[in-house]
């Protein structure tokens, strides 16, 4: 790595650690305020605390990292041309993507992540802080979910679930499933005292199989001998844990794959609601791309903080910052009333952004 690529790396992950570290303490001070008192009554350990923060922040991290970078980027620039860095790089012969090329990667590097955490780290841990939470800081009640109804209405299947023993959602206990004919008529039920998921399958225990025929009458099964086995496997049964998790999980939590398994097991949503489940898909999906759209753009506008006026650079950083969410905000409404395409309203302000971006920059050089 060359010297000048470590300079302009360390100049600019400095004030960038310094911007993260300021927004997730100004949000952990907000939450502390409304839950220290609970946190002081449960005295739960220390790391699950900890652990808390993280699923209370995650959630807002695609917002908080492209802020951060926007700042970050705007110091460092408006330095290096107060000091006329970037002037005597470029009479050194260094070209001018040569010289931010180091902001670019990391906040490349930084949409990486954003996009992990969203896709990983949100729906296995933020949906656990808000029922903590809830449940006043109580480990114990926290990592139960209680009566969850799940309909698969692409295969016609309700499960029923009293409660489910773990976290992953692969054991639960008490379950009744329901399976219909594609006319709406009863065709089997399934009551189990326990299913857990195994290599891929389910198993249940305890289990009583009941079969209908197409008038509704039960009938003898056409399986004896299976259905007399105390513990069997239904094979047929194709719902992952994942989606009896999503269930109890808010919309917000959930990942760009889990949102796409739900509105394909969902046929029967509603215009308007298929209209807002896809375009919260697909903005989540391109949510880390604003990492690299906010750093464009801020490159120029802080290198006219430092030639021209700090206030100009700044104002104008913050005006496309805010516009930009605008769009968002604006494409969102307009997607939800049905103006615009859901694709098309997600892609739009990241398109529009980028563009801009791209020509301020290319001005540099």
């Amino acid at each position: 790595m060359r010297i000048l690529t470590r300079y302009v790396f360390r100049e600019f992950l400095v004030p960038l650690f310094y911007c993260l570290c300021g927004f997730v303490s100004i949000y952990v001070l907000f939450e502390l305020s409304g839950s220290f008192s609970r946190i002081a009554d449960a005295k739960p350990p220390a790391l699950t605390i900890l652990k808390y923060f993280c699923g209370y922040l995650a959630p807002f991290f695609q917002y908080l990292a492209p802020a951060a970078l926007m700042l970050a980027t705007l110091y460092t620039m408006w330095t290096f041309c107060r000091h006329s860095e970037i002037i005597a790089m470029r009479a050194n012969g260094i070209g001018f993507f040569t010289i931010v090329k180091p902001l670019l990667v990391v906040a490349f590097a930084m949409a990486c992540f954003v996009a992990w955490v969203d896709e990983w780290y949100v729906p296995r841990i933020a949906q656990w802080a808000k029922q903590l939470r809830n449940e006043r800081f109580d480990v114990a009640k926290a990592a139960r979910a209680d009566n969850i109804v799940f309909r698969n209405a692409k295969a016609d299947r309700t499960w029923s679930i009293d409660v489910m023993l773990d976290a992953n959602g692969e054991h639960l206990k008490d379950v009744r499933v329901t399976v219909d004919r594609p006319n709406g008529a009863r065709l089997m039920n399934v009551v189990a005292e326990r299913a857990d998921y195994l290599d891929g399958e389910w198993w249940m225990s305890g289990v009583t199989v009941q079969h209908y025929d197409a008038a509704g009458q039960e009938v003898a099964s056409p399986t004896p001998e299976l259905d007399a086995l105390s513990i069997r496997p239904f094979p047929q049964f194709g719902e992952r844990p994942s989606d009896f998790i999503m269930q109890n999980r808010d919309w917000a939590y959930n990942s760009v794959a889990d949102r796409l398994r739900y509105i394909r097991h969902h046929p029967d949503l509603s215009e308007k609601m298929l209209r807002k489940y896809s375009y919260d898909t697909w903005s989540q999906m391109l949510a880390p791309l604003a990492c690299l759209v906010i750093t464009l753009f801020a490159i120029p506008a802080g290198i006219a903080s430092g030639r021209q006026s700090v206030f100009k650079g700044i104002v104008g950083a913050l005006l496309m910052f805010f516009s930009f969410y605008g769009l968002v905000i604006g494409c969102m409404v307009g997607s939800d009333v049905g103006w615009l395409p859901p694709i098309f309203a997600a892609i739009l302000p990241h398109a529009v952004f980028l563009a801009i971006g791209g020509w301020l920059f290319y001005r540099q050089r």
